[in-house]
């Protein structure tokens, strides 16, 4: 009986140790990557809008998922990668398109992690049945094709 009581009480503490072992371990866990950059106007990145600004960012796991934890001033993102591939970038960098006037965030190179990470942009929409039936004076270009302008916006980064 006296050892079953005892039995009980190692177990408990058992469990509330692993369980602070474990809360203090991800307390102390590093980032994979982080950094900062500063957006010059109001750009698109994945589903996220983000003002012109100055803003931080952090990758918990450099293995997963490759999620972006944004800051800013005035809002806070969280975007994910869509693909990676290999980095070619000898520095880290946002790869921006103009897209209907609005610029969005293609990619983004992380050579320190040798990965390049692709984010959804808006595609051209196809033209339906009912439009495609009605003429026009006019033949204007879709409001979302993609332009020549590509930009490149430096980013800061602490590394690994």
């Amino acid at each position: 009986m006296i050892w079953a009581r005892h039995w009980k009480l190692f177990t408990k503490l058992g469990v509330a140790a692993l369980g602070l072992g474990a809360l203090a371990t991800s307390g102390n866990a590093e980032n994979a990557y982080q950094g900062k950059f500063t957006l010059p106007t109001e750009t698109r990145w994945g589903s996220a809008t983000l003002p012109a600004g100055d803003y931080t960012f952090v990758m918990t796991s450099a293995s997963s998922q490759y999620r972006l934890y944004i800051r800013g001033a005035r809002v806070d993102a969280i975007i994910m990668a869509t693909t990676t591939d290999r980095a070619v970038a000898d520095h880290a960098q946002l790869n921006l398109v103009d897209i209907a006037d609005v610029q969005t965030v293609q990619t983004f190179d992380a050579p320190e992690l040798g990965r390049t990470f692709f984010y959804v942009t808006p595609t051209q929409k196809h033209v339906g049945h009912k439009e495609a039936r009605q003429k026009t004076a006019a033949q204007t270009p879709p409001a979302t094709k993609v332009s020549d302008n590509r930009t490149s916006i430096a980013v800061y980064t602490a590394g690994r």
